[in-house]
This record gives structure tokens, sequence and C-alpha cells, in this order.
């Protein structure tokens, strides 16, 4: 079967990237052919991955030379490298933006000649495989649920994507109700498909402890308690939830290390509120390759997932694979895969709760009792095979 497999971003530095890279990864190691298109400032080098990428060239103000637009490539919240939204773009740019996904889309087709595109997000790849007579389908990431709710310039868009697609993948339970709601589209056409992870990558690594990770970030390893997060630095991640929670497990824990992976427009925010509480071991990695982040988690004693909306949450299953517990909120996918028996959940936004989580976990030893049974039970469950071995019979079926 040949996939052509769109998505809105990079496939590096977002979830629905990895998730792309990752899906493509599996289908090619099962036999399938895929191509991926990618908005990016420089083409992606032929031989980056085991398969094929066309790249859109964007404009981040340094490739003006090159870009094929003049303006970043638009996201719904933030993207390492792009802080331009969806939202704050002119219609002009709206429709050069749509344009260019159809002039991509459309060579593609014709050279590659798919049997059917699989689109991420409900938004303007699927509204132009619409166009396109090819059987297709969507993967629904959350944030797409998030941009029709803040971006009604594009709602005629999304809902003809919706419309002609012969089925939508949710992520998890609570991304499928708001999918059905959402979209006005019926049940049986929305179908559950979690995310997964790279087990080539995330995974108990023997000395990535925290004598060998902490040093190469610059971090003196003195045997105290490794808290991490990974995410990106906007508003619906709760890193300011986390940092008010450190405020307070700090005091309780002495010398307690705590490492942000990540970035994103709340950056100097974020440094700001951690001046003004006057937190004493808490490290901004910054981004980091998917390599040293599952270092981290390896490390780290608990990762932390504080979202104040999360439609799934790869990056708790991903540090349940490295053999960490995860202490999140109980929103959105989360609660799908998060129990008392790999972590803990709290109620949003309570930083009081997640601090007195943390230190439950760190002070019971959670890394050695839950470690290894989260780690076989995020590979049991949640490994790319499986996810993409599902996905592969909706094309089937699409194409009956």
């Amino acid at each position: 079967m040949k996939i052509l497999m769109p998505n809105h971003f990079p496939l590096q530095g977002s979830g629905s990237g990895i998730y792309t890279l990752n899906v493509a990864q599996e289908l090619t190691r099962l036999g399938h052919e895929v191509l991926v298109i990618v908005p990016d400032h420089d083409p992606v080098p032929p031989d980056t991955y085991i398969f094929p990428t066309q790249t859109m060239l964007f404009d981040d103000g340094k490739h003006s030379d090159t870009a094929e637009v003049d303006f970043n490539f638009p996201c719904f919240t933030t993207h390492p490298r792009s802080v331009t939204t969806f939202y704050e773009l002119t219609d002009d740019q709206i429709k050069a933006y749509v344009d260019l996904w159809r002039k991509h889309i459309n060579a593609a087709i014709k050279e590659f000649q798919p049997d059917i595109i699989h689109a991420h997000h409900v938004w303007i790849t699927p509204y132009i495989a619409s166009e396109t007579g090819l059987p297709y389908v969507i993967s629904v990431h959350g944030t797409d649920l998030m941009g029709f709710r803040d971006g009604p310039r594009y709602h005629d868009m999304a809902l003809e994507a919706a419309l002609k697609a012969y089925g939508l993948i949710a992520i998890s339970h609570q991304v499928k109700d708001d999918t059905i709601a959402t979209y006005d589209v019926s049940e049986d056409k929305v179908h559950l498909i979690a995310n997964g992870f790279d087990v080539d990558i995330f995974k108990v690594i023997p000395g990535a402890d925290k004598a060998t990770v902490l040093p190469e970030f610059g971090i003196a390893h003195d045997g105290a308690p490794l808290v991490s997060f990974v995410g990106k630095f906007t508003d619906f991640k709760g890193i300011d939830v986390l940092l008010k929670a450190a405020a307070i497990y700090e005091k309780a824990i002495p010398g307690i290390h705590t490492v942000l992976v990540g970035h994103g427009q709340l950056w100097d925010e974020m440094h700001a509120l951690h001046a003004d509480l006057g937190l004493q071991g808490v490290e901004f990695l910054g981004h980091q390759p998917q390599p040293k982040v599952a270092q981290v988690y390896n490390a780290a004693d608990v990762s932390i997932v504080p979202s104040r909306i999360e439609p799934f949450g790869l990056v708790a299953v991903e540090a349940l694979a490295c053999g960490t517990p995860v202490v999140a909120t109980n929103a959105g996918g989360l609660p799908d895969f998060i129990n008392d028996t790999v972590g803990a959940l709290v109620p949003v936004g309570d930083h009081e709760a997640l601090a007195r989580a943390i230190i439950n976990e760190i002070q019971a030893g959670s890394k050695s009792t839950k470690g290894k049974f989260a780690a076989q039970y995020a590979l049991d469950d949640y490994s790319w095979a499986g996810q993409v071995k599902k996905m592969a019979a909706l094309y089937v079926a699409a194409l009956a």
C-alpha cells in the first residue's frame, strides 16, 4: 500500500510531528510505502528517515530567499521553530497557506500515486485531501479541536474535511467524545487508536542514571531526587502549576532537582515565575533531541505531566517506557492509562495536590517499586507496532 502523509508541523518539536514520524517508520517496516509532507525552513535531507520526506519551505526571517511564502509555518499553540499561530494570519496569508498545501499535495499525488491519504489534524491537509478524490483518514490530535474553538475562519474547511473522510482516528476517549461533538460526525466514523512510542528510543537504558545524565547538562550530581517535565512551553501544559508545586516540594525534600525540557512562547514568563518563587533546584534545559529526552526520563525519579488539557499525553507513555512513574493531571486522555500502579493522578490546576503527589512518589521509592511494571505496561499496550497495525486495517477498509 502507498500512503501519502501530510502534517502541518515538522517531524521534530511537536507531539503530532513525533506521532507522524513513528507511524511512517512503522508503516515502512511493515512493507508499505510512505511519503510524508511537512513544513520547515530547509529541505529535510534525503537520508534523514527510512521514508522519503517532501518539505514545504517557510520563512523564519532567515530564509527569505528560499521560502515559498513570506511567513513562518503557523501553529495551534507554539513550536520550537515557530511562534506564528493560525489565528494571526491575514486572510491573504491563509489563502497562500492553503494554496501551498494544495500545490504540494497535488504534486505528490501525481508523482507518488498513493492509494490513500492519512492526514494529521482536522484542518487544512484533509480539506485538500477532500478535493483529490482519493480516500483519506484523519488523525485527530486534540490541538485541532482547540484550533476549531479559537479559529472560526477555518470552520468550513475543517467541517468539510471531517464530513468527507472515511474515518477519524481519536487518540483517547476524551478526544473521541470531543470529535463527535465538534464535527457532528457519527460515532461509528471515529476510531479509537491510542498513541504509541518508539521502543528503540524510549526504554530502560542501563547506566542512564543521575550521576551520568545530570553532568551532561551542567548540573552537579549530589544524590538528590530528580523530577522531570517534558513539553511545549504553552499555557495548557501547566508548567506554572509545576513551578508552584516545586516551591512546596523543595521545602519538603531539600536539594531536590527539577528539569524542564522544552521551549515555546512562555519561556520568558516561566523564567520570571521561577525567579519570583525563589526556586533553587529548577533547571531549564530547552528543546532536546529524543535520545536525550529518554536519558532524562531514565534518570528521573518521577516525571510530571501537569497539563490543563491533554488530548493523549505521549510524554507520559514515553516516561513509563523508561521505567519512571508519572504524576499527571486527571485531564483528557491521561486517565486512560495513568493509575496508581504506574504513578498518580491529581486534579487540574491544583499545585498543592501536585506537590503532595510528587513528595509521596519520591518518599515511597516508586521508581523502584512501580518502574519495572511501568516499562512493561507501556511496551505491552502502547508500542507503535500494535497501533499502526490498527491504522493499516483502517486503510484497507477505506480502500474496499
